[in-house]
């Protein structure tokens, strides 16, 4: 069982992942074209992250994959205000049919100027309209820099996503 991670190209999703892994910061710069899987370790469990690029190419996989994964993870750019309608309406079409699915999602770059603070991404995605029976969870986060440790922030998402991930199974 997988940990799904989605979200539009540009949001953060790789460097995300891969500073989860290594709890060190790297940066990616392009954009991930198909599948990136990797697997994290924690003192309980281990961890199989699977992130879809986020192209228009690619958002037809999401769903195939959907049913397949314990959780959801789905990251934002809170500073790329623009687009916002674009990933609420994707995140809402693919739990549409999935009442149960935990889903974490990660307002990413909230280092950037401009970047919406948590309230403002809770109302842009219309969170509260997604239904009271899954469990949902949204982090601030941000990917700092090069080589530093990872932000508290990152570490609590961890250690969320391997606690849902240690409930679900």
């Amino acid at each position: 069982k997988q940990i799904l991670v989605l979200g539009l190209d540009g949001a953060g999703k790789t460097s995300i992942l891969h500073s989860l892994a290594t709890n060190h910061v790297k940066r990616s710069v392009g954009p991930t074209e198909g599948f990136n899987a990797i697997c994290i370790n924690t003192e309980e469990s281990q961890m199989e992250f699977l992130e879809i690029g986020g192209s228009e190419s690619l958002r037809s996989y999401w769903k195939m994959y959907l049913s397949k994964v314990l959780l959801l993870v789905y990251v934002v750019d809170s500073a790329d205000h623009a687009r916002l309608p674009v990933a609420k309406q994707l995140l809402h079409q693919l739990i549409q049919n999935n009442s149960t699915l935990p889903v974490v999602v990660l307002a990413n770059k909230q280092d950037l100027r401009g970047a919406y603070c948590i309230t403002d991404i809770h109302d842009a995605l219309a969170l509260s309209d997604i239904g009271d029976e899954r469990k949902m969870f949204l982090i601030g986060t941000h990917v700092a820099e090069d080589g530093s440790e990872i932000s508290s922030s990152m570490k609590d998402a961890k250690e969320l996503i391997a606690q849902l991930v240690l409930e679900t199974q």
